[in-house]
């Protein structure tokens, strides 16, 4: 049963079923991500288990487009009223209901070839179309817990982003890359050396803690961590 848990005194987690979105308290909510189509119920039950009414979302911010972390962005903006945002080249793509149009390659590794295999291949290519209200650039900061930087990270999709909460010393990273079994790459990218260097270019940044669309919190070191990991693998390829 997902819940609110915790990560710094402004951003908490909601895990559902293999993906995590978060929640940013201040002035009402910020909702980054929104997991699967269907997810409407969950994310509302998991507020109002933390002590949260949906009524205080103020902004839905999207990662990127794809089914498991926009699924549910139409039925939310519907039911709430509330503003889409992301950035224009993911903009593009909801505003027609498709979650990606360029190839996708699978990493390697086990673990990618079973994600892939039980979630991605067969899965929809498309989302409930709904209206991105404004489009977010790299370097934008939202007025949110003390400031809310956006980061463009290219690589898993061309208009993917991260979300760094400064303040508070934590990196959202959504598919950048994952922490299932440690740090490693995300199961797909359309540029897969596009996205090694956007998490070295994240890791360039001093952050204490790391988050992610799928996997484990990282709670100490994170930047320093990221940065060793994926030198090692731009150094393989």
């Amino acid at each position: 049963m997902a819940s609110l848990q915790p990560i710094t005194r402004s951003l908490f987690q909601i895990a559902l079923g293999g993906v995590n979105l978060f929640v940013i308290k201040d002035n009402g909510l910020t909702l980054i991500d929104t997991g699967y189509s269907r997810s409407l119920e969950a994310i509302v039950n998991a507020l109002y288990r933390g002590g949260e009414s949906p009524d205080q979302i103020k902004q839905i911010v999207l990662t990127h487009a794809h089914p498991d972390h926009a699924g549910s962005a139409a039925a939310l903006q519907r039911q709430l009223g509330v503003p889409v945002l992301a950035h224009q080249h993911e903009a593009a793509l909801l505003e027609v209901g498709l979650s990606g149009q360029a190839p996708i390659h699978r990493s390697p590794g086990f673990i990618n070839w079973l994600i892939y295999q039980a979630f991605i291949k067969r899965g929809a290519n498309t989302v409930d179309p709904l209206v991105v209200d404004g489009h977010l650039n790299h370097g934008d900061v939202l007025a949110v817990a003390g400031g809310l930087q956006v980061l463009h990270t290219p690589g898993h999709s061309a208009g993917h982003l991260a979300f760094w909460l400064k303040q508070e010393g934590v990196m959202i990273l959504g598919d950048t890359c994952q922490n299932l079994m440690g740090l490693a790459l995300s199961t797909v990218y359309e540029d897969r050396a596009l996205g090694i260097q956007s998490v070295l270019a994240i890791a360039q940044h001093n952050f204490d803690q790391a988050v992610f669309g799928h996997g484990r919190w990282i709670r100490k070191g994170a930047s320093q961590k990221l940065k060793r990991a994926f030198s090692r693998l731009q150094n393989q390829t």
